[in-house]
């Protein structure tokens, strides 16, 4: 069973990698993204022959290969990405989950989704513009999300005479600049992706430049992922209790694993009651197994009638989160509306959705300089802050440096069900300035 269970490792760690794409509006994304896709023969003929005739009917000689992931009516009306356009295409050495994201600011809340789940980020930069306020939004929320590789693409460089200094400079401001936020590794990689320079193959132009291409980096990047090492977790989704003729007593624990691994005969904490008990048995896909990972979808048995339902959480004794009321987090804020100290708000969490109130909003991360605007209020709409929130339940949550699946959360309108902040328990990059004393709130329901 090790066997396979190392064989599984292996398997997700050296033939899947799913990045996304980011950076302003106009650097390059979705041609680079064209370009990747046409250079590595990853697209049908017939989708190449649509491009090309929309770029004739554009007036365009040469085929746009934007037009690959531009795929609404209003992107390409536009010239613009709005939504994360997912690609999926592989080579023999690896298969790619690809996220397109926007570059307009007020689609900055696509580029969380986007890179959520993401293990690699590439930021486009204008050669032209080097690194603007965006670039350093897109660099802030990928080190929140902890995405543990960032390539720097320099694109363009065919409008600036392929020049070294001008990619040299580029490339040592926002090293620099990502390394602050504590980005573990940045590679910066010059390239023009109309021209196809570096993206999958090699530039002539640029004989100065000896590091890969963008396609092999994307191929050669380490991505492991010792699913044994993982704080293991698996948040219940659903009871099974057939009471039928054929299983009268079966009582099962559905859900998909959210990280680690969980073995029959082990001890385990059910949260946030806390009450201890042993596996005795995990059912996959019809069949009894002793040991299962991530990310599977598997139905566990318990010894002890415990009361568990949906959004509780299954893990080991030894190694259970902390339960928390009070929950202190960094969020990007994605909603139009504004969210204020003292909102209602419900805070999904894996499976589980509670009511909460925002008891304070400490501070709003400041781009420029990396420092903390104290007591804003307030955050809107693709502002990074840090906020405390008071939970009617409690949680067990993971701090986000610890776990990207379990230190997550939403925060949602109650009224309508709008996403209005994505969240990561625990620290951030930056220092947190110190909470206020939370105010007193005069609404029983919701004042816990």
């Amino acid at each position: 069973m090790t066997t396979q269970l190392q064989s599984a490792e292996q398997l997700s760690a050296t033939t899947l990698l799913r990045f996304a794409t980011a950076g302003s509006v106009d650097d390059g994304k979705s041609t680079l993204v064209g370009r990747l896709l046409h250079d590595s023969k990853s697209i049908l003929t017939d989708q190449l022959e649509a491009v090309e005739q929309a770029s004739l009917n554009r007036g365009q000689e040469a085929p746009d290969l934007a037009l690959l992931t531009d795929g609404l009516r209003a992107e390409r009306e536009q010239g613009i990405t709005i939504d994360v356009a997912y690609r999926y295409f592989a080579t023999t050495r690896r298969r790619f989950i690809l996220a397109d994201t926007p570059g307009h600011v007020q689609y900055t809340r696509n580029m969380v989704t986007g890179a959520s789940t993401a293990e690699l980020a590439v930021v486009l930069v204008d050669a032209r513009n080097g690194v603007v306020e965006q670039t350093r939004r897109h660099a802030a929320v990928a080190a929140l999300l902890r995405v543990p590789h960032v390539v720097l693409a320099v694109n363009k460089m065919d409008l600036v005479d392929y020049a070294e200094p001008v990619f040299a400079s580029i490339a040592e401001e926002f090293t620099a600049y990502a390394a602050s936020l504590g980005v573990p590794e940045i590679t910066a990689i010059p390239i023009s992706a109309l021209a196809g320079d570096n993206v999958v193959e090699p530039s002539a132009q640029m004989d100065w430049y000896g590091g890969p291409t963008v396609l092999e980096h994307l191929e050669t990047v380490p991505v492991s992922h010792d699913l044994t090492a993982c704080h293991a977790r698996f948040p219940v989704q659903y009871v099974i209790r057939p009471q039928s003729a054929e299983h009268p007593d079966y009582r099962g624990y559905a859900g998909q694993i959210a990280a680690g691994v969980f073995r029959v005969g082990e001890a385990v904490s059910v949260l946030p009651s806390g009450r201890t008990t042993t596996i005795t048995g995990i059912d996959a896909l019809g069949e009894s197994v002793d040991i299962a990972w991530a990310p599977q979808s598997v139905t566990i048995r318990l010894a002890d009638d415990i009361d568990i339902s949906r959004g509780d959480l299954i893990a080991p004794a030894d190694d259970s989160p902390a339960v928390t009321q009070d929950v202190e987090a960094t969020v990007c804020h994605v909603a139009d509306q504004p969210l204020s100290v003292g909102q209602r708000v419900l805070i999904k969490h894996t499976t589980r959705t509670v009511k909460a109130i925002v008891k304070d909003i400490p501070s709003r991360l400041t781009l420029d300089d990396l420092s903390q605007h104290p007591a804003p209020g307030q955050l809107v709409a693709n502002d990074i802050g840090r906020v405390v929130v008071r939970t009617a339940e409690p949680l067990a949550l993971d701090a986000y440096a610890d776990s990207r699946r379990t230190g997550s959360f939403l925060l949602i309108d109650p009224a309508d069900g709008t996403t209005l902040s994505a969240g990561m328990a625990g620290a951030s990059f930056a220092a947190v300035a110190e909470a206020a004393a939370p105010a007193a709130d005069d609404d029983a329901e919701w004042d816990f």
